[in-house]
């Protein structure tokens, strides 16, 4: 990662993305740029035009978080935005101390005793879209991802690079576009994770669809939201979920996924329970 790059492409991506009229400016013939121009983001922003403009060629030393939220709402950036554009500046900025490069990540036995208790499916992540485990019906659910021929089961590599994830993704792109803005979003938080770029780099290098869309510097939480997959075993579900921190495992989320009772999906997934409950048992006679 570069993050004086990042920063200079991320204003840059913003500031096409807004409009005169969004922001109160009148408009007087045709415009040369898509967006704001420099003058017009300084100028809402409080600050001179060649600051802007340094900045938005990354060199944003010593920038203040300030001069960050004028940035911020001259762009219109939502919180993820904002947040991001944070982190771009907290890794640019020479003064500041460089994180530690987080190592293997692990779930810790309570960990997996808890989501073991969890009757709703329920999945670990690490912070670079490992799925480092999962309760027997939080397997069985994407069987598709923990089986995958790309190996170790990954969020990212399976929806880019298997084949498999256009099938199971009922709205793959719409999935897929997601994913990226939030690993967007994890790069940000964590510059020098190697094995975080090592895995931008294998997706962009793989996929043309993820470089595309890796290039328009979206960036988005991913905590709450909707699900609808097409399961090999069990048809079409559409599941909500919540995404929880692990407030002592850094960077550790857990998944949980749930469906509206008495609907197609909450027999689905009844019928998958059924199912995993079964091989479960059969795997424990077997030992």
């Amino acid at each position: 990662m570069d993050p004086a790059r990042d920063i200079a492409e991320f204003l840059t991506s913003r500031r096409a993305r807004v409009t005169p009229e969004q922001v109160g400016l009148r408009t007087y013939g045709p415009r040369r740029v898509k967006g704001l121009r420099r003058e017009e983001v300084a100028s809402l922003a409080g600050v001179s035009v060649d600051y802007y403009k340094r900045l938005e060629r990354g060199n944003a030393s010593g920038v203040s978080d300030g001069v960050l939220e004028a940035l911020a709402e001259a762009l219109l950036l939502d919180a993820a935005e904002r947040a991001h554009l944070h982190d771009l500046a907290r890794a640019v900025n020479p003064v500041a101390p460089k994180r530690r490069r987080p190592g293997p990540q692990r779930v810790r036995p309570v960990v997996q005793q808890i989501v073991d208790g969890m009757s709703a499916p329920a999945i670990v992540r690490g912070s670079r879209l490992d799925y480092l485990s999962a309760n027997a019906l939080g397997r069985a659910l994407y069987a598709p991802v923990f089986e995958s021929v790309e190996q170790p089961a990954n969020s990212a590599r399976f929806t880019f690079l298997d084949p498999a994830a256009r099938e199971f993704y009922v709205d793959w792109e719409r999935t897929a576009k997601d994913l990226v803005a939030h690993l967007r979003s994890l790069v940000g938080q964590n510059p020098f994770d190697k094995a975080l770029s090592d895995l931008v780099g294998e997706l962009a290098t793989r996929s043309p669809e993820f470089a595309a869309w890796w290039a328009a510097h979206n960036v988005r939480y991913h905590q709450t939201g909707t699900k609808r997959l097409r399961h090999p075993l069990v048809g079409e579900l559409e599941l909500s979920y919540e995404v929880m921190d692990l407030a002592g495992d850094s960077g550790l989320t857990i998944a949980a996924y749930g469906v509206e009772p008495g609907s197609r999906s909450a027999q689905a997934l009844d019928l998958l329970a059924s199912w995993a409950a079964t091989l479960d048992h059969a795997i424990t006679q077997e030992h």
